[in-house]
């Protein structure tokens, strides 16, 4: 077991795994930790927490410090340049004729690296934007072509059920979401009931799919041929909520059976 805290970074809701180094954090602290790419600010979404190695990413990063004043000013100062480089970003990939969608830039806290995170039909030859960019900041420039799913989580929502979208609340990874999940909890395949706002299949398509998948075990496939006594009868259809399948008799009747009836 690893002692580690959960940390958030900013235009992120994913969170990542980091060694305490020892060090006195609790939830919502903000954060100093080392990184890939370099030193990053980050927030502890919890207390430390011991957590199985089949759970962790390796080599684990440390945490090297609770973000003191001069790393809180230091932090705004990003924050404010980014808003900068977006804007300075927009305009010349306007003037260079590139189809861009920004959806957000980030400083890494040591300014090692800026990030833009963008959204394009098609893939985009951003060489030449990330030349003048670079010639602007000094510094290195990473674009990222991010899908619609991505920019829906980093700009956020309200789903069909009413509530703020999965993925910018609490989704830290995207699962496969498949037509199947959808046909298998015999929902209607209208894309207006099964899309989500970023027009991809809803998230929550798969909360209950193995559910689903589980309860349908017990059920006569529909298109299976039953008897009952000397009739024959057809499953046509299963309502797993309610414990029930549909026959379709010889007369062209439907009759709704409740599963425990044993029919086969």
């Amino acid at each position: 077991m690893y002692e580690v805290v959960g940390i958030k970074f900013i235009n992120s809701n994913r969170i990542y795994y980091f060694a305490t180094n020892k060090l006195a954090i609790k939830a919502k602290d903000k954060v100093i930790v080392e990184t890939e790419k370099g030193m990053q600010f980050g927030i502890a979404v919890a207390d430390p927490a011991e957590m199985p190695a089949d759970k962790l990413v390796f080599p684990l990063k440390n945490i090297l410090r609770i973000a003191n004043a001069e790393d809180l000013k230091q932090e705004k100062i990003n924050e404010d340049k980014c808003e900068k480089a977006l804007k300075d970003a927009k305009s010349i990939a306007e003037k260079l004729g590139l189809d861009m969608n920004f959806v957000d830039a980030t400083f890494t806290f040591d300014r090692k690296q800026l990030i833009f995170n963008f959204i394009a039909d098609e893939r985009i030859d951003f060489r030449e934007l990330a030349k003048k960019l670079a010639a602007i900041y000094k510094t290195r420039i990473e674009l990222r072509q991010i899908g619609v799913r991505d920019k829906a989580k980093e700009i956020g929502g309200i789903g069909p059920c009413g509530r703020f979208l999965c993925c910018s609340t609490f989704l830290n990874d995207f699962n496969s979401v498949s037509i199947n999940m959808a046909k298998n909890q015999y929902i209607a395949l209208n894309p207006t009931k099964i899309n989500g706002i970023c027009g991809r299949l809803l998230c929550c398509l798969s909360y209950e799919d193995d559910q689903y998948k589980e309860m349908k075990k017990a059920y006569p496939p529909i298109g299976t041929i039953i008897k009952n006594g000397n009739e024959s009868e057809k499953v046509v259809s299963h309502n797993l909520l309610k414990g029930t399948y549909t026959v379709e008799k010889s007369n062209k009747i439907l009759e709704e059976v409740q599963l425990d009836e044993g029919r086969k």
